[in-house]
């Protein structure tokens, strides 16, 4: 099995309300997935927004369907073998429930965080009928070429995928980030650190240097259309 291509599926956008920005400003937010195209199949990482009244007042979300988001990128639901989610918030597994008997890879600490923390997402998406989950605990190679890192920060079980595809390694990172900018600022905090910079830099995710030692030509996120690029 070959990794040929790492493509991004529009979601649409929601606004995050001025309470839960750092500016004290309504933002708009877009909501991104990510195919990756292998010779045997595409896996999907992240499926889309999930709907109910209460989410949508608060976020008033303006949202591209599973099925259209696909149609954009040239796909179709049947051409999905696989499925990831970073993590299960309502807003990166909305499609779930329309992927039924695909094998859904989650780190198992997310699947009983979200089965078991009231609000924490709905519901009705993590366990809708035909869902097949692949639990992880931990760092895994899932099939050639793409290995799964816990990157725990946003939420415990949160995940990110690196991709060794033709046109160099991509880390799709989701949500371990909010922006490209702040990985920037802790990937070059991790090599400050790394070279014997006097300042303490101890608050940087551990993870990130194992990410970095990917040598990633691109990382991307789910809710920033920029990317980083060493």
């Amino acid at each position: 099995m070959t990794v040929v291509t790492v493509r991004r599926v529009d979601f649409g956008y929601f606004v995050r309300p001025a309470s839960e920005t750092e500016t004290g400003r309504p933002q708009v937010e877009p909501v991104l997935g990510y195919l990756i195209e292998l010779s045997e199949g595409a896996l999907l990482v992240d499926t889309g927004m999930g709907s109910h009244p209460d989410v949508d007042a608060y976020y008033r979300p303006r949202t591209s369907s599973l099925h259209a988001a696909l149609s954009a990128a040239g796909r179709t639901i049947e051409d999905i073998r696989w499925v990831a989610n970073c993590h299960l918030h309502f807003d990166h597994c909305g499609g779930n429930p329309m992927l039924p008997r695909r094998p859904v890879f989650t780190q198992r600490i997310e699947l009983e965080t979200a089965r078991s923390l009231e609000n924490y997402t709905l519901l009705d998406l993590v366990d809708a009928p035909g869902m097949s989950y692949e639990l992880l605990d931990g760092e895994a190679e899932i099939m050639p070429g793409v290995v799964v890192i816990p990157t725990p920060g946003h939420t415990a079980g949160h995940q990110s995928v690196v991709v060794r595809s033709r046109d160099g390694t991509v880390i799709v990172a989701g949500q371990s980030h909010d922006t490209a900018t702040a990985y920037a600022r802790d990937a070059l905090g991790w090599r400050a650190s790394r070279e014997g910079h006097s300042y303490d830099l101890t608050d940087i995710p551990e993870w990130i240097g194992h990410l970095q030692q990917f040598d990633p030509a691109r990382v991307v996120f789910a809710h920033d259309h920029s990317v980083w690029i060493p």
